[in-house]
């Protein structure tokens, strides 16, 4: 073998290799899997250690179960250390005909790179190979920037690629990861820790922390630092504590920028735009625009951010005041996201819904409140829903013990129920 592929051989299934799997991810796999069998580019984008390694490893595996031959697929991880000779799209190229030269795969050839937006040029070998007349491949990649799809590339793979966005474990995966049933106990114990999986090998809180406080230090400095040149580093931190600490709050850019000016920090609306949006395209946070819902459209201005995992609350800024009734809230929009809802704030007259969640022609609306304990709470999370005159389905979410008959058409949901809606 060559010197290059000797060394990766080991993360390859070649020759009966064992690989570690992790938590098999079977909706995930599902999905990817009604979208196997042709030329569409699968793409995995999310949160760096959420998992799609793992994933992309499952996949890989999944296929050879099914009769792919081991030596017609390669994997790749742009992670390890052994393959940080992978600068550019040209060594990749080599790499891979090094690989074929060597195995001598017959047919199509299954190509998985993980964490590929490392990779200088990566996009001119993936147009190139998935659209190869002459020897077939599929390809599946991976990245933990939202922004690798965009602009150019969107445009040069318009039609020709699916994506896939891995959150952390979702309430159901961390129940059947920790072998218990889905509860109010559990559902509160999942949103007071955190559902990112490698967590849950860790034995303690301090050893938990750290971790994330790694994770955290390692997407802010290799996929925002490096990747955009950021000249104040300090701020960049301050502004992804600022939106943890105010996850669920209704925030414009304008707040932010004068809440750093009242504590003396120099700034301005266009670097505390453009910090924003680049916490976000790493995925650890997601911003809900406000929509309203008389008028059918999007407002600009003020909206609300969450968190991808609750561990950055939870680990990292737990001293700062967040009841309960805000952790459900977050926990909530993630669920509804990783159901592929596009999830909005409703915007009313005389207030806010919680969540307008659509997705095709459906369109569900959600209060989400800690606990219907007296007349007041009550009067207020089903009366928001009073000035829609539309037929959509409307809930109202909480932790309470138990579940409440129907009030006027607007059903109530256990929280720790959620997916038998979705």
């Amino acid at each position: 073998m060559t010197e290059n592929i000797t060394s990766i051989a080991k993360f390859n299934f070649w020759n009966g290799n064992v690989i570690d799997l992790g938590y098999e991810r079977k909706e995930y796999l599902e999905k990817v899997h009604r979208f196997s069998g042709n030329k569409l580019i699968k793409v995995l984008v999310g949160q760096r250690r959420t998992g799609k390694s793992y994933l992309l490893r499952q996949i890989l595996r999944q296929l050879i179960q099914s009769g792919v031959p081991q030596q017609n697929t390669f994997y790749i991880n742009k992670e390890f250390v052994e393959f940080d000779f992978l600068t550019d799209y040209k060594a990749l190229a080599l790499l891979v005909d090094n690989y074929k030269a060597e195995l001598k795969p017959l047919g199509k050839v299954y190509l998985f790179i993980d964490e590929i937006q490392t990779i200088e040029g990566w996009e001119r070998l993936v147009d190139s190979y998935s659209q190869d007349f002459v020897d077939s491949y599929e390809i599946f990649i991976s990245g933990s920037n939202s922004q690798m799809l965009s602009g150019e590339l969107a445009t040069l793979l318009s039609g020709r690629y699916v994506s896939f966005q891995i959150y952390p474990f979702s309430f159901p995966e961390f129940c059947q990861f920790k072998h218990i049933e889905q509860s109010k106990s559990s559902y509160l114990d999942y949103i007071q820790t955190g559902a990112l999986p490698e967590l849950f090998h860790l034995p303690e809180p301090e050893t938990k922390r750290h971790y994330v406080s790694a994770i955290k230090d390692t997407v802010l400095l290799r996929d925002i630092i490096q990747r955009y040149s950021i000249k104040d580093a300090k701020l960049l931190e301050d502004i992804f504590v600022y939106l943890v600490n105010n996850a669920s709050n209704l925030l414009s850019v304008s707040n932010i920028v004068n809440y750093f000016k009242s504590k003396n920090r120099k700034t301005n609306y266009e670097t505390v735009a453009n910090y924003i949006q680049y916490i976000e395209n790493t995925f650890l946070i997601h911003r809900a625009e406000r929509y309203n819902i008389k008028g059918k459209e999007v407002i600009s201005g003020t909206c609300k951010f969450y968190i991808n995992d609750l561990a950055f609350k939870n680990y990292l800024y737990s001293g700062f005041g967040y009841g309960i009734g805000y952790l459900l809230e977050n926990a909530v929009y993630l669920q509804l996201r990783q159901a592929e809802y596009e999830v909005f704030v409703g915007a009313i007259r005389k207030g806010e819904i919680n969540f307008v969640a659509k997705k095709a022609d459906q369109v569900l609306y959600f209060q989400v409140a800690y606990l219907l304990n007296d007349e007041q709470i009550i009067e207020r999370e089903y009366g928001a829903f009073n000035s829609i005159t539309d037929n959509y389905e409307k809930f109202v979410i909480s932790l309470d013990d138990i579940a409440f008959p129907s009030n006027a058409g607007i059903k109530h949901i256990q929280a720790w129920r959620l997916e038998e809606i979705l």
